[in-house]
């Protein structure tokens, strides 16, 4: 019987999570006994893995410090019902990338950059380096 990957929702709310347990150097371990559970069911919400329920999820922004309206915003429109017009979800691959120690790592050392200008020749330098055409964006 084949294995049913998570619903893009609950990837996205779980990636959230893990995003700002990151931003407060909290260990899924910590998190996990601040909720009463272990670091696996931490690791599950994660990856979307396990939904995480309304009460939890409250539980959660509390202990995260952030309203509950975080772990939804920019979230993809997975609502397959509508057949009007819907927007493009905002690409994953950035939330999978601030989600990791080094995007957390690297956005933190940026924003602490002050100067505009040194700020735009790093974003240069590092479309170069990754061979970037800035006219067509790749």
């Amino acid at each position: 019987m084949a294995k049913k990957a998570p619903n893009p929702v609950d990837r996205y709310v779980g990636g959230r999570v893990r995003m700002r347990r990151m931003m407060l150097a909290m260990s899924q371990e910590k998190l996990g006994e601040s909720l009463g559970l272990t670091f696996q069911q931490v690791q599950k919400y994660e990856k979307g893995t396990n939904r995480i329920g309304a009460s939890r999820l409250q539980e959660i922004s509390q202990i995260l410090q952030v309203p509950v309206s975080f772990f939804f915003e920019d979230a993809p429109n997975v609502n397959t019902r509508s057949h009007g017009a819907q927007h493009a979800p905002s690409p994953a691959y950035v939330l999978d990338f601030l989600a990791t120690s080094e995007g957390l790592a690297l956005t933190k050392a940026f924003t602490r950059i002050k100067g505009p200008k040194l700020r735009r020749r790093i974003v240069d330098l590092v479309e170069e380096i990754a061979g970037v055409n800035e006219t067509t964006g790749a």
